[in-house]
């Protein structure tokens, strides 16, 4: 591959921070470092987050009705897809308008990587709650990307932060209910999301960590079976199946060797026993990718932090992450 892949750029909920961080990146030129970028929204979108963050004078835009159009030395392309008037969305509101606009984003996205005109997409951050106004029946938008996929393998959200991706065997349920929820099929269903995953961004036999349940890994029972009964198990069950994965390990002292490179990805048992860990390594830099699908789509790591919405505020670096990873992504499976 001699060129930069083609990303979709998403300009996500445009009551959020979501377009100032493009209209950042773009007057940076951050884009060009890794990809040659497609945005996808409403240019009036953009221009008011040019406007708020005063950047307009420092990005040419070549507003296109075609993917194919693209020509990045007349500017920065964009697909305008006319469909947010910024009037009808204040900063910091949620919207139907712009739940149908993240709707509209998400399908064109996977059109155009269906179609071969990108090579993968990003979106800056959406709100889940428009997205339901807008009429999506999905609990999320991973799950409305499965449908248009047509995706039947496990897929899910990975946490990436300073070179280590995570995952999790149970993620929005209560403490008190992640003992039942803890068989063969959903841990294993969680080593194989994050082993594609690491093997799509290039790594060829990724080191997996199995994260225990309870504290000190359980003390061979006395403070808990949940390690003896199934989760060590199901890790000899994956290692007889070929998967490079080790475990259980003790959480509190698993993510130091993680972060020392002992591991590529760790699968976790409930949702804060990875999430803290990444957090306090990197908040400002996380990211989420969308696990296990072929198509390469990855976003930052927080929200679309309406507080702060329209004052210029917002910091890029996040996002950057997204792209990079998204890119490193494109670039291997174009090698496959």
């Amino acid at each position: 591959m001699t060129e930069r892949p083609v990303l979709g750029i998403l300009l996500g909920d445009a009551a959020g921070c979501g377009p100032e961080i493009v209209a950042k990146m773009a007057a940076a030129k951050t884009f060009d470092t890794y990809c040659r970028p497609i945005l996808i929204g409403d240019v009036r979108v953009l221009e008011r987050a040019m406007d708020v963050c005063k950047v307009r004078d420092q990005i040419r835009l070549q507003v296109i009705d075609k993917a194919e159009d693209a020509d990045w030395s007349k500017g920065l392309p964009i697909l305008d897809q006319k469909d947010v008037d910024p009037a009808e969305v204040p900063f910091g509101v949620k919207t139907i308008v712009s739940g149908k606009a993240m709707l509209h984003m998400l399908d064109l996205g996977v059109q155009l990587y269906q179609e071969g005109k990108i090579e993968g997409f990003c979106f800056v951050p959406l709100n889940k709650a428009a997205l339901h106004d807008a009429g999506c029946p999905f609990e999320s938008e991973h799950h409305y990307l499965a449908h248009l996929l047509g995706h039947t393998e496990p897929f899910g959200e990975i946490n990436y932060t300073d070179g280590l991706m995570t995952t999790r065997t149970t993620s929005h349920i209560p403490i008190k209910d992640v003992s039942k929820n803890l068989t063969f099929e959903s841990i294993s269903r969680a080593i194989r999301l994050i082993d594609t995953t690491l093997r799509n961004s290039g790594l060829e036999n990724p080191r997996i960590a199995v994260a225990a349940l309870n504290p000190h890994g359980g003390e061979n029972g006395n403070i808990g079976t949940e390690e003896i009964d199934v989760i060590r198990p199901t890790v000899e069950k994956m290692q007889a199946k070929g998967y490079n994965v080790s475990g259980p390990y003790p959480s509190d002292t698993l993510f130091i060797k993680a972060f020392a490179g002992d591991f590529d990805g760790v699968v976790t048992m409930f949702h804060d026993q990875g999430q803290i860990a990444l957090k306090l390594k990197d908040f400002g830099s996380g990211i989420t990718i969308a696990g296990g699908f072929k198509i390469p789509i990855v976003t930052c790591g927080h929200g679309t932090a309406y507080d702060i919405a329209g004052k210029g505020l917002v910091r890029t670096s996040s996002f950057e992450e997204a792209v990079k990873m998204c890119s490193k992504m494109a670039v291997a499976n174009e090698t496959k």
